[in-house]
């Protein structure tokens, strides 16, 4: 850049820098990938098309791609709210979950034709695999009853006809057969747990009609997940027994042990169904994703032979695992690519994007995420990732210091990883830095870590987020006289906490359907989180104080911060009125606020225009007060 223009452009007040990326072209790379299958012939996806606001599933073969889904269909598992495993291949048939009925469709692949397989309206599918012996798909199925939601492992045949396999568990995940076909394994766990608490491995043979008996069982309180067959008929999972997700297997004495692994989290928390984070592959070797202080790294690990192979090392987080013979598939994002589907050649490790998400932003504009590993309360560590502000037509004068935007991710139990995420430009092209947190509590650190928000929601990640602040501000990256912060479900009860605790730190806020009211929203949640809310604050009998002192509603009173809330009208995990309530709290307080619904729209907005409109008020509403 030359010397005139940076003179000219540091006269530009970070934070109100000139960018030609705006927030349609920041929606509209929002392309993401997921639930990839394969055989010999072909690769599947499902592709989130932002543009259309619905999933399609895309072949992919050696002759090029081609999308499945007709106009009309939207592929979507919503088994536990959260969905996952909404495809699987039945030979030249694609079996799909439809998002509006939640049924089972049975497509051609020759004439793309789809067919209703399921027909029962009170139940969701997902999780699905296919039994090709027994010619019929297993799945998990939520049925929706009068007085409860009930959870099974059915089978479902091509004619449509439904066998029940396993009952009498809360939960169930990840079904998967042998590869002889004759053993089935799956994950359960019954309430008051959680599945990246304490969590079952369950094994067992098939009868000759296909239902599994003399069931055994692995897991007493450790979480385990993502069970799977070897090419031997060895059973894998991971599990955290040791303090970390690591790939164990059940020898032939079946005694299980430990495989040569990093000593990391090799999964995220398994929010939705049939997640897929490792994978044994041909000779004897195993695709392993593992977690290095926040950065996804990929190898190819042979126990035996000892040797291991780091692949595509560009990218920096990698799910949504397959194979065939040949190669590895997966889903990968890094600092440059916010989601691509890999094909990663077993022999030799040469990598081929078959499909990637856009951007028109070029190289150079983009800031790249740094480490952010700072001290916090009781002397313990916090992680996070750091963005400072990058765009090549302005510049920060000397002496100054950029604004910051602090993002709480949402879960709470869920984690911010250091890859391409359009948002986060949108805000550093304008002359914002940005801290993307994984306060304690987050997943990728460990069952230490995970656990650290165990009765300390709205206490560990707002002490978190304020030493962040600090740190930022010793290490002279930041204005300490502008911050902003953000968070979206739970990441907005962190913000809104984060308020109450030290309003005068910040300068305004936003609240994208944010919790506000703990025990309004532990009556309404889903069966998959109605024992969470106590996970995370207590009983509440026992311990009805915490729920009034860490309840923003309750506590609107210390708010004086400018918020700005985006709240979706058919909100059923946080309901409209509980905005609505904070709103004219804060309003009596005296407090500016604004309020915008999408009437639409569920918990998390899909329809890009409503995205557009959030970062452009968001943007608008933080200038005012900058």
């Amino acid at each position: 850049m030359n010397a005139t223009l940076a003179s000219s452009a540091a006269a530009e007040r970070a934070g109100y820098w000139p960018s030609d990326f705006s927030a349609a072209a920041a929606v509209a790379a929002g392309t993401d990938y997921a639930d990839l299958v394969c055989d010999e012939q072909r690769l599947l996806w499902v592709q989130f098309m932002p543009d259309e606001g619905r999933n399609v599933v895309v072949e992919s073969t050696p002759r090029g791609t081609r999308h499945l889904t007709p106009p009309g269909y939207s592929v979507r598992s919503r088994v536990y709210e959260y969905g996952g495993g909404a495809i699987c291949l039945a030979g030249n048939n694609l079996i799909f979950v439809n998002e509006a009925d939640q049924q089972l469709y049975n497509q051609s692949l020759a004439d793309l034709g789809c067919t209703s397989l399921t027909s029962r309206p009170g139940c969701r599918y997902g999780g699905l695999t296919f039994d090709p012996q027994r010619q019929r798909v297993i799945a998990v199925e939520e049925e929706h009853a009068e007085r409860e939601v009930i959870h099974r492992l059915v089978a479902i045949n091509l004619q449509g006809q439904r066998q029940l396999l396993a009952e009498g568990s809360d939960f169930y995940n990840s079904p998967c057969l042998s590869p002889d076909g004759q053993r089935l394994a799956w994950i359960e766990w019954q309430r008051p747990a959680l599945p990246w608490i304490d969590s079952t491995l369950c094994w067992a043979q098939l009868d000759s009609t296909g239902v599994p008996v003399q069931v055994q069982r692995m897991g007493q309180g450790e979480a385990v997940q993502q069970p799977l067959f070897d090419s031997e008929g060895g059973l894998l999972c991971l599990t955290d027994r040791c303090g970390y997700w690591r790939p164990w297997r059940q020898s032939d004495d079946h005694q299980w042990h430990p495989l040569p692994s990093h000593e990391a989290d090799h999964a995220p928390g398994p929010w939705q169904l049939q997640p897929r984070h490792f994978l044994p592959l041909p000779g004897g070797w195993l695709a392993l994703s593992w977690s290095d202080e926040g950065y996804g790294r990929l190898e190819l690990r042979h126990p035996e032979r000892g040797e291991v192979r780091s692949v595509a090392p560009e990218y920096t987080r990698f799910r949504a695992l397959t194979h065939d013979s040949t190669a590895l598939f997966c889903v990968a994002s890094g600092p440059d690519c916010s989601a691509a589907v890999l094909r990663i050649a077993l022999a030799g490790g040469k990598v081929q994007v078959l499909a990637q998400a856009g951007s028109t932003l070029a190289p150079e504009e983009i800031s790249r995420p740094e480490p952010l590993r700072y001290l916090t309360a009781h002397q313990e560590t916090a992680h996070g990732f750091f963005y400072p502000p990058r765009n090549s037509r302005a510049a920060l004068a000397p002496g100054e210091l950029p604004p910051l935007v602090i993002f709480t991710h949402g879960g709470p139990t869920s984690a911010c990883y250091p890859v391409l995420d359009n948002r986060i430009q949108f805000w550093t092209q304008r002359g914002f830095a940005v801290a993307d947190l994984n306060y304690r509590g987050s997943v990728g650190f460990g069952r230490a870590y995970r656990q650290r928000l165990r009765e300390n929601w709205g206490v560990t990640d707002v002490e978190d987020v304020l030493a962040a602040i600090d740190h930022l501000v010793e290490q002279q990256l930041i204005d300490p006289e502008r911050v902003f912060i953000r968070g979206q479900s739970a990441g907005g009860f962190t913000s809104l906490n984060s308020l109450v605790r030290a309003s005068g730190r910040f300068r305004a806020a936003a609240s994208l359907y944010g919790v506000s009211d703990l025990l309004q929203l532990r009556s309404v949640t889903h069966k998959f989180e109605a024992d969470y809310i106590d996970w995370l604050v207590g009983d509440p009998l026992r311990h009805d104080d915490r729920y009034w002192q860490r309840s923003p509603l309750a506590q609107a009173g210390a708010i004086r911060t400018p918020v700005i809330f985006f709240q979706g009208g058919r909100d059923a995990v946080v309901l409209p009125e509980q905005t609505e309530q904070m709103v004219n709290a804060l309003k009596d307080q005296g407090v500016p606020v604004e309020c915008v619904t999408f009437a639409e729209e569920r918990h998390g907005f899909r329809r890009p225009e409503n995205l557009e409109i959030v970062l452009e008020m968001e943007l608008r509403f933080y200038r005012n007060y900058m």
